[in-house]
Formats: C-alpha cells, sequence, structure tokens
C-alpha cells in the first residue's frame, strides 16, 4: 500500500488524482492533502477520503472548517501548512499538483524527508531544477514525471543508457489558436484561449497552452529530468495528442509512448511505478479509427513563447525564475482582462531584456527575483 500526500487536490490535475485512488483503493491510501480556496469541494473530499492532515490557503477558513471536518483530520493552513502536508510522516509518496512557484518549498522539504515526489507543478523545475535535481540525487529519491509528455521519454528510457541518446522530441498539440496566423491573434478573447480541443486542463495551463509557454516550460524540465542539453531537446507539432512524446537514439531509432489524450494515464504510472493496472474509465487507443496522425516542423517565430523558454533556459542562471514569474503574472493579467492575448509575451519579452543574469543561484536569491520580476511585470504598461 502507498501512501500518498495530494499538494493541489481541488485542480486538475488533483481532481483526476483522486480518480486514480478511488480506483485502487487497496493499493493507494490519501493521508494528506492540500487545497486552495474550494472550500465546498475540499469538504466533500475531505469526507471521502478521510486524509489525517489538510492544509488550506487561509486561517479562518482552516478554522471554519475544522468544525466541519471528520475528528480525526487536522486542519492546518498557509504556506508552512503546505509543507508539513509534503513532509507529512505517514505519506511516502507525494503529489505535487499545486499551480505555480508555491510548489518549490514544499518539494524541497519532501524531497529532504526522502519521499518520492511525483511532479506535475511545473514551476519547481523551471525556476530551481538546479537545486531541486541536487538535493533528489542527494538524498536517493525519486522525481517521477506526471505530465504526459515526460511520462511518455520516461516510459521511452526505462532501460536505456542517457549516452545512447540522441534527442528527445516533446509533441505540442498546438493549443487554442494553433491554426491562426499571428493576424488573426489580434483580439482574441479569453474564452476562445480557454478552449483547448484537446485537453480538459485549469485555465493557466489552457492559456500558457495557447501562448505555447506550456511546452516552453516543459522544454527546461525535461532538461533537468533527463540531464539533456538543450540542443538535444526538441519539439513537434503534433494536433491530435496521439503520440506524446518521442526519444531517438543514436543509431538512428525512435521510440514513441502512444496513447488517448487521458491524464489519469500518466498520473497512475507515476504512482504505480513500476507496475502497471487498468485505468478506469480510459479509452483504448484504436489507431484504425483514426487513419491519420499529422506532424508539422515547430514556428518559434508564431511561437515565440517556445523561443523564449529555449533561450532562458540556455542562458541558466536566474533567467529561466525571470521567465516563469512574468508568464504568471502575465497570464493573470489576461485573465483578468487587463492586458490583450499577444501582451503576455511582450511582457515576458520585456522582463528577460530587464534582467541582468546571476548564475548559480541560493534558493534564497531564486525568491527574491521571482518576487522582485512579480512586481515589475505587474507594474508594467503596455
Amino acid at each position: 500500500m502507498k501512501k500518498i500526500s495530494l499538494l493541489g487536490a481541488t485542480g486538475s490535475i488533483g481532481t483526476q488524482t483522486l480518480e486514480v485512488l478511488r480506483a485502487h483503493p487497496e493499493k493507494l491510501s490519501l493521508v494528506a492533502l492540500s487545497l486552495g480556496r474550494n472550500i465546498s469541494l475540499g469538504l466533500s473530499i475531505i469526507n471521502e477520503f478521510k486524509p489525517k492532515l489538510v492544509c488550506v490557503l487561509e486561517q479562518e477558513d482552516a478554522k471554519n472548517l475544522q468544525e466541519l471536518a471528520p475528528s480525526g483530520t487536522k486542519i492546518i493552513f498557509g504556506e508552512e501548512g503546505l509543507v508539513e502536508v509534503a513532509t507529512y510522516h505517514e505519506a511516502d509518496t507525494v503529489v505535487n499538483a499545486v499551480i505555480g512557484s508555491v510548489g518549490l518549498l514544499p518539494t524541497l522539504a519532501a524531497i529532504r524527508e526522502r519521499k518520492n515526489v511525483a511532479i506535475a507543478n511545473k514551476e519547481t523545475l523551471v525556476t530551481a531544477g538546479h537545486l531541486v535535481m541536487g538535493e533528489a540525487n542527494k538524498y536517493g529519491v525519486n522525481l517521477l514525471p506526471v505530465d504526459s509528455e515526460h511520462s511518455a521519454i520516461f516510459q521511452c528510457l526505462n532501460g536505456d543508457r542517457n549516452n545512447d541518446i540522441s534527442r528527445l522530441i516533446l509533441t505540442a498539440s498546438g493549443g487554442s489558436f494553433r491554426d491562426k496566423t499571428r493576424e488573426e491573434l489580434q483580439g482574441v478573447t479569453i474564452e476562445d484561449a480557454l478552449n483547448h480541443p484537446n485537453w480538459s486542463m485549469g485555465a493557466k495551463i489552457t492559456i500558457d497552452s495557447a501562448t505555447m509557454m506550456n511546452k516552453g516550460l516543459e522544454v527546461i524540465e525535461a532538461h533537468w529530468l533527463f540531464n539533456m542539453p538543450y540542443e538535444k531537446i526538441d519539439v513537434l507539432l503534433h494536433k491530435e495528442s496521439i503520440i506524446h512524446s518521442l526519444v531517438e537514439f543514436s543509431d538512428n531509432s525512435v521510440l514513441a509512448q502512444l496513447g488517448t489524450p487521458d491524464m489519469k494515464v500518466p498520473i497512475q504510472y507515476a504512482l504505480t511505478y513500476p507496475n502497471r493496472y487498468n485505468v478506469e474509465n480510459s479509452e483504448q487507443l484504436q489507431l484504425w479509427q483514426l487513419g491519420t496522425l499529422h506532424f508539422e516542423k515547430m514556428d518559434v517565430n508564431r511561437f515565440k513563447c517556445l523561443d523564449f523558454a529555449f533561450e532562458a533556459g540556455r542562458i541558466g542562471g536566474t533567467m529561466p525564475t525571470v521567465l516563469n514569474a512574468a508568464n504568471e503574472i502575465a497570464v493573470d493579467r489576461f485573465l483578468k482582462g487587463e492586458i490583450s492575448f499577444l501582451a503576455i509575451e511582450e511582457l515576458i519579452e520585456r522582463a528577460m531584456e530587464m534582467h541582468n543574469v546571476l548564475p548559480h543561484p541560493s534558493l534564497e536569491l531564486i525568491q527574491e527575483v521571482d518576487q522582485k520580476t512579480r512586481e515589475r511585470v505587474r507594474s508594467l504598461q503596455i
């Protein structure tokens, strides 16, 4: 029986993780979780799974929830509470499904307690990949990818040496606006941007998919997860989202991992690795029904955020932190109706141009750069 601590239980990845736990109660048990402001859904989850420890964002919510929760559940709050959930003594595996850089501290804390981490939080590796991977190696902890693209690479690489790899190829659906030119992106609405053709995801990641920043962040993740230089990482436009990623080896053979677009599959594999079990209500892949799969070379002039991410990754130091922080605030401003869709790119580019890169940053420096970048991007006028 694996005992799970789930960070971000009410989000898109969190709720799908709960579906996996429901399907395998004899193999997986939820002992601790965190949630944000969705207290009504959180209470329903608590009553169903009866975790022993729960963290919420606000102190007042913690007080109110404690009165409604089962007697065996302790309610805590805030950033310290999030770390406490990540390090809960009964858990052996932590699922990091929170959105944003808030996931960094609990991930580091979990690793230092020698807990395996199933990671869906891109920002943790993007902003501090050198610190996270260094600690994971030091404490002998498995960092198991939850993103479908990284899970695909992880599965393709099982048993193969990294020095045999000539290229990692991440696939991208292209997002909500994949068939639009840059001229046609003028004036697109929030509702248009949130209408992803293949995946059901949260608002922030759906916008990131439309700008291609999501794929850019995944490139930086892949660099750290698989110890791969950026010149050996490529991105391929694949509209159907059937091939999740590919690995090319030194003999030019290529392995690919295929499946229908269903996040429960990589989530479950991260939780049950190295074992595989049936995924409930997951559609089998019938290639004969698809008939044809389509691929296109990625145009970084069309998708500028992907280019920004490669640039930030190659520069290294504090630049990926700036990339991520600027993107989070820019997307937030777009979702609030403050800026246009194309202004997201402009804000990120300006933040990167204004930043003086610092090499080999400490955790404290990363947090300082992150905060200053957010303040700057909030104040920039477009």
